[in-house]
């Protein structure tokens, strides 16, 4: 049955990407920016609300009173990888625009990738790193200063429930660069949506959202490993059987 459920949902996103993706390719040419993206963020709600009846899946959220107020208030958002699933959820929870930091190769991907080049987005090359980072300190100003928020996955990649990935600080590097404030966040999507895995499984995610931790003055360095120590607690403390040791074995003396 999870494979059914799973194989439908897995339809429904296919067939409803395509015409919202050449909306959105065709509405470009006249329409600005945050149009563009609300219409994305309309299918990203429609995949989400199908994930919960299809699917059974239900977000539990917290801490959105950490949340900067203000129209024009910067923050860049560092959230814990686990599945596409918080890709796809955070643009549905937070109340101002998004930009991702992605490589250039989802652009090539059809219709998905080319209604993502019309966005607001920040595309890098991962083969140079120095004009990579330049790119993105120079349009993250801009988009911090027109209330985007920016948001990063630090560990890179989709990382199996219970582990945790090699956390980079290029996400602080951004923040101390532009001054706007980091917010730690931890998502326990694995439970439910695991890594690169096609059948998914009813349950509740959980999404919590630390207080912003100031970045100016700080050491990049230091203040990734002040997310990375918050994040990783709370996914402890959030999803505790994934982190579950066997305890060790008695010794023969004993």
């Amino acid at each position: 049955m999870a494979f059914v459920r799973s194989a439908i949902h897995f339809i429904f996103m296919l067939v409803t990407v395509l015409p919202w993706a050449v909306a959105i390719i065709v509405r470009s040419l006249w329409c600005d920016k945050l149009a563009l993206y609300r219409m994305a963020v309309a299918w990203l709600n429609w995949v989400i609300g199908a994930a919960r009846v299809m699917l059974g899946i239900e977000v539990r959220t917290a801490g959105m009173e950490n949340l900067p107020r203000g129209r024009t208030s910067a923050a860049i958002l560092l959230v814990k990888h686990q599945s596409t699933l918080e890709t796809f959820l955070m643009p549905t929870l937070m109340p101002h625009p998004l930009a991702y930091v992605f490589k250039k190769e989802l652009l090539h991907l059809p219709f998905f990738g080319w209604a993502l080049g019309r966005l607001d987005m920040i595309h890098i090359d991962r083969k140079l790193r120095a004009q990579a980072f330049a790119k993105v300190v120079e349009q993250g100003e801009r988009l911090l200063a027109q209330g985007v928020w920016m948001i990063i996955f630090p560990e890179g990649t989709r990382i199996p429930r219970g582990q945790k990935g090699a956390y980079k600080h290029g996400g602080t590097r951004l923040a101390v660069a532009t001054g706007a404030p980091v917010i730690p966040i931890a998502v326990t999507s694995a439970k439910v949506w695991p890594r690169k895995a096609f059948i998914k499984h009813p349950g509740i995610v959980d999404v919590s959202i630390g207080k912003p931790i100031p970045s100016q003055g700080r050491d990049p360095d230091d203040l990734m490993r002040e997310v990375e120590e918050w994040i990783e607690a709370e996914m402890h403390r959030l999803d505790p059987d994934a982190y579950v040791q066997l305890a060790p074995a008695p010794s023969c003396g004993a």
